[in-house]
């Protein structure tokens, strides 16, 4: 007799089929790495895509906060037992160099989980690893409504 799936190997399935993401995180390429639901963190690659450059070349600041919104709501939905929706509420994000198009890898933590509202970390590397942003945020945790 097997053993039932583990919590995090239920996650990672969930997470890895495209057709259970928003069509926003789609957009942005999300592909799951990695996540711990009981540390509350999510690592994902995202496509930096040449329509996402701005006119100097790099990838657009709005898509670079983009990236690291979307592993930062990932960590605290399932934080949250995926039983609350996540709104950011507010994000400050940090630009420490460009980011050009290739792969990027995003990492998104909750550092406080409170009964109405989760305090996220994240930051972004570039395909060599290079640390190319960090951001926190605050988002609210909204229950879903069963009816």
């Amino acid at each position: 007799m097997s053993a039932s799936p583990s919590r995090r190997d239920e996650l990672t399935a969930l997470f890895s089929d495209p057709a259970h993401l928003p069509a926003a995180t789609r957009h942005f390429g999300f592909s799951l790495i990695d996540l711990d639901p009981d540390a509350h963190w999510v690592e994902a690659w995202f496509e930096a895509r040449p329509e996402f450059l701005n006119p100097n070349g790099s990838i657009q600041g709005g898509i670079v906060s983009g990236f690291l919104d979307e592993a930062m709501s990932l960590s605290a939905f399932i934080a949250g037992d995926l039983k609350a929706a996540v709104p950011t509420l507010e994000m400050k994000t940090s630009f420490l160099r460009p980011l050009m198009t290739d792969r990027a890898r995003a990492r998104g933590q909750v550092v406080r989980l409170g009964s109405s509202v989760a305090f996220t970390e994240g930051w972004l590397w570039n395909s060599d690893g290079v640390l190319c942003a960090t951001a926190t945020a605050t988002a609210a945790l909204r229950p879903f409504e069963h009816g």
